[in-house]
């Protein structure tokens, strides 16, 4: 057993930034499934949205994310998220991230180049070009590396939290550690500390087509849901507008930001559609831009429809977008002269881990910061480059809270020794093939049945298939050895399952919800969370 006064779980922005601050008070290790470099932050295009101009204010840009959370935000969330964001911003440049700036008059002077993205009234998404999270993620990463107090274990996959009702104990039930599995030796180590911190981004592989990388399958929201947290809001996964459609490509996003620089969404025959489905056209927040395409689609029979900005100065188009140019044109496609061909993809989870916005969880010991963590900030509809800014000032907050609620070197209510992790009679896994076809199922019935626009009917025969997928998976679990690909299975089979069981309790069209069967809100019955918990 190796002691720890802080365990993080996932490396990117929210789970790195507070590990940096952690390590000024206490013992710190990371446990991230992959390299460190491996998470949803690195992919982030887009950037990170805060009031940073005097043109803009903290009242517009808490009006523009409840608008685009459609009534389900917590304003006092919204509120703290926002006003603390231009600190955290400051400690981002301090290490070393470098965001976009643009020459101000003749004297030479520099401000920062603010980009506009769908939902905002104003520009204030603060960018690295078109690669913002590769930005933030590798100044991170250099600072953590550089730091001899925190133990970084990459390659290692959290098996399970341990609990002291896990253990027996029948009072004052807490998170107290946890197992993670060590790839390379398959040895399960056991971690112990009494501030777990969940870190482990969102979902988006539990669909067939998704923006995420593969490291993303819901590890954190299983867990916690294992261990008896509450889960909130899991029906909300948004599904981002334009993702590259070409055989070739795999889950390349087309960043909001070149809508935001005046790219135009036409179909096949280049007209204009989205003005059809909201007055703010393609700058609408992402639900309705989701639901156009996809109604498009489905009207005209096309596989995809597109995302056109060769209107623009083609030196403009490559000095702003660089990476989606040269990925692009990898594929045969120029969109300085072009139209970029798009479909949706599943992108973020706006539900998660119920949680405060110092990242406190409804199970002691347990906290939750970043897209795994529901804090009220989203609501039933993330507005665009919210999600970096939600978790570098979740990371702050929830470090100031522990300092002040239990701080390291006070004595443990806890101090009995953890057990090793068991084998028992498992066995190395003996057909792969059952593990690659279940995750296969998941996915396509996830994507089928529970995707942009749902019914009844879709629900139930996801729910019901998925029931027997869950018996499957745990048999599995149980009689043979864990590896991350059985342990990603076996997570990606309970979120879905979560995903269902809130889709189906709402029984209303809600942001990302949208059910045939139900097209209008009710604010009268649905105007709350949907939350589950394990009984």
């Amino acid at each position: 057993m190796k002691t720890y006064d802080f365990v993080i779980v996932g490396s990117g922005i929210a789970g790195l930034s507070f590990a940096l601050k952690a390590s000024q008070h206490g013992t710190v290790a990371i446990v991230t499934k992959r390299a460190g470099e491996e998470s949803n932050t690195n992919y982030a295009q887009g950037g990170i949205a805060c009031v940073t101009s005097d043109e803009d204010s903290f009242e517009l840009h808490i009006k523009d994310t409840l608008e685009s959370g459609a009534g389900l935000c917590d304003e006092a969330a919204v509120r703290t998220i926002i006003t603390d964001g231009p600190a955290r911003i400051r400690e981002l440049v301090e290490i070393g991230v470098h965001f976009d700036e643009r020459d101000v008059g003749d004297a030479g002077g520099r401000e920062l180049d603010l980009g506009r993205e769908g939902g905002h009234s104003k520009r204030r998404v603060l960018h690295a070009r078109d690669v913002t999270g590769r930005e933030i993620e590798s100044a991170l990463i250099r600072a953590v590396k550089a730091n001899p107090d925190i133990s970084f274990l990459e390659n290692h996959t959290a098996v399970d939290l341990i609990t002291t009702a896990k253990l027996g104990y029948v009072t004052g039930n807490r998170c107290v550690g946890l197992y993670a599995l060590e790839e390379r030796t398959g040895d399960v180590h056991t971690l112990r500390s009494d501030r777990i911190v969940l870190a482990t981004g969102g979902c988006g592989k539990v669909y067939l087509y998704t923006t995420n990388p593969a490291v993303s399958t819901g590890d954190g929201v299983a867990m916690a849901w294992r261990a008896g947290a509450t889960i909130a809001n899991m029906e909300f996964i948004q599904f981002h507008p334009t993702c590259l459609y070409h055989p070739e490509a795999r889950s390349f996003l087309i960043s909001e930001a070149v809508r935001g620089e005046g790219g135009r969404l036409v179909d096949g025959a280049g007209r204009e559609f989205a003005q059809k489905y909201h007055s703010r056209g393609a700058l609408a927040s992402r639900d309705f831009v989701a639901r156009a395409i996809d109604a498009e689609m489905k009207r005209t029979g096309e596989r995809c429809m597109f995302l056109d900005i060769s209107h623009k100065p083609a030196d403009f188009v490559r000095d702003r977008f660089p990476n989606i140019y040269e990925n692009c044109l990898r594929f045969g496609i120029d969109i300085t002269t072009q139209p970029i061909p798009v479909v949706p993809a599943a992108h973020y989870q706006c539900g998660g881990i119920k949680a405060t916005v110092d990242g406190k969880t409804s199970l002691a010991g347990l906290f939750a910061i970043g897209e795994v963590a529901c804090t009220g900030l989203h609501g039933a509809n993330r507005l665009a480059s919210n999600s970096l800014l939600e978790g570098i000032v979740m990371a702050d907050r929830a470090m100031g809270f522990m300092l002040r609620d239990r701080p390291p070197g006070r004595a443990d209510e806890f101090a009995h020794a953890l057990p090793d992790w068991k084998r028992g009679g498992a066995v190395d896994v003996d057909e792969m093939v059952v593990i690659y076809h279940n995750w296969d199922e998941i996915r396509r019935l996830m994507w089928d049945y529970v995707g942009i626009v749902r019914t009844d009917k879709r629900l139930q025969r996801a729910a019901t298939r998925l029931m027997n997928l869950q018996r499957e998976v745990q048999e599995f679990y149980w009689n043979f050895r864990v590896t991350t690909d059985v342990l990603e299975l076996r997570n990606l089979v309970t979120v879905a399952a979560i995903i269902v069981d809130s889709a189906v309790s709402r029984k209303e069209s809600r942001g990302l919800h949208y059910t045939l069967d139900y097209p209008d809100m009710d604010d009268n019955r649905f105007l709350k969370d949907s939350l589950i918990w394990r009984t």
